[in-house]
């Protein structure tokens, strides 16, 4: 660990009269929404299978037709393929919904947050904390690239 908080990037300092508990706050909604982030990566990934999955369909209905499962063929065409998959909605329609209201929310709060708290300055927190926990000296710890 660091013996002394060597000074940061003007992009990640501190900026002047601001307290460790408001430097905190600020590092937890960020935290939260990199966890929205990840929620959104999942659902854009929830998105691309499952459209996927409909692609895949057809060369199910193919194959069941050649083997004279028209029956199940005709099933699979009529239940599944191009099915919503809630109530009038196929997966790019929730994820539009869910970025036009609750991620862009919650990034335009998070935005707003920093920018009237620590003068729009991404990461203080974390940058705080690579200070702390650098080694002096270390190759490996290097303050900046």
């Amino acid at each position: 660990m660091a013996d002394t908080f060597d000074p940061l990037d003007s992009e990640h300092a501190r900026p002047r009269g601001v307290d460790d508990d408001t430097v905190e706050a600020v590092g937890v909604l960020s935290e939260a929404f990199e966890a929205t982030e990840d929620a959104r990566g999942h659902l854009y990934a929830f998105h691309r299978l499952t459209g996927r999955a409909d692609s895949i369909l057809d060369r199910s209905v193919a194959l069941l037709r050649r083997t004279g499962n028209d029956d199940l063929a005709d099933l699979v065409e009529q239940e599944l393929i191009g099915r919503n998959v809630l109530p009038g909605r196929w997966t790019f329609q929730i994820v539009e919904e869910y970025d036009d209201d609750y991620y862009t929310t919650f990034k335009d709060i998070e935005r707003t947050i920093r920018e009237r708290l620590l003068a729009g300055r991404r990461h203080v927190f974390e940058a705080e904390m690579k200070a702390r926990r650098r080694t002096s000296g270390h190759l490996s710890h290097t303050a900046e690239p």
